[in-house]
């Protein structure tokens, strides 16, 4: 039934929203260039690799920037926006309709952290990621990352019909009002493990 759900919401979603997303791709490619989608191997169901896809708010590494610490001078005037609203994301969709992906789960993080969970965290990918979920509906990025985490198994002990409709339904009032977005993220304020190697587009 969930799978149902994820394939029909994904195709009248992108259907609905096509208008919208070409206008989006058209934006970025005339104020950055291309590529216009942002691509990154991220762990899914039981841990197993499959390539994300969203709207690209950065402009490319400069010799001697590190990934994430750099993200406050390498998001794009546009991309700041596209995050805020949270409209970067909906390429995902494309990924729930390739069922690596499930419109409510939780969210595909990096494959650098994989061997920093424990075992409890790593329940988190006994389910497939989600392009909204639990916690993002419960703080999101004024969460610390462990706080994250303990959200996410808490979704996947907890998961029903039920709560992805009261997860989804809370996605779009929080996207409208664009509450606990933050276009950019100080390292610091979320407890990261220690990697060094970071993503965040």
């Amino acid at each position: 039934m969930k799978r149902s759900i994820d394939v029909f919401g994904a195709a009248v979603g992108l259907l609905l929203l096509s208008p919208l997303l070409f206008l989006i791709g058209l934006a970025l490619l005339l104020a950055q260039g291309p590529p216009v989608f942002f691509r990154h191997v991220r762990p899914g169901l039981h841990g197993k690799l499959f390539t994300l896809f969203k709207f690209r708010t950065m402009r490319p590494l400069r010799p001697g920037e590190l990934p994430y610490q750099t993200d406050g001078d390498r998001v794009s005037p546009l991309g700041r926006f596209l995050r805020l609203t949270s409209l970067d994301e909906l390429p995902e969709l494309i990924n729930v309709l390739r069922g690596e992906m499930s419109l409510v789960g939780p969210r595909p993080l990096l494959i650098e952290y994989l061997d920093k969970y424990t075992p409890e965290e790593q329940r988190r990918h006994d389910v497939l990621p989600g392009v909204t979920g639990w916690a993002a509906v419960n703080g999101r990025h004024t969460l610390k990352f462990a706080e994250r985490l303990k959200l996410d198994v808490w979704y996947v002990d907890h998961w029903s019909l039920r709560l992805d409709r009261k997860i989804l339904v809370l996605t779009l009032y929080q996207a409208l009002r664009r509450e606990s977005v933050s276009a950019v993220q100080a390292i610091e304020e979320l407890g990261l493990p220690d990697v060094t190697s970071l993503a965040t587009d």
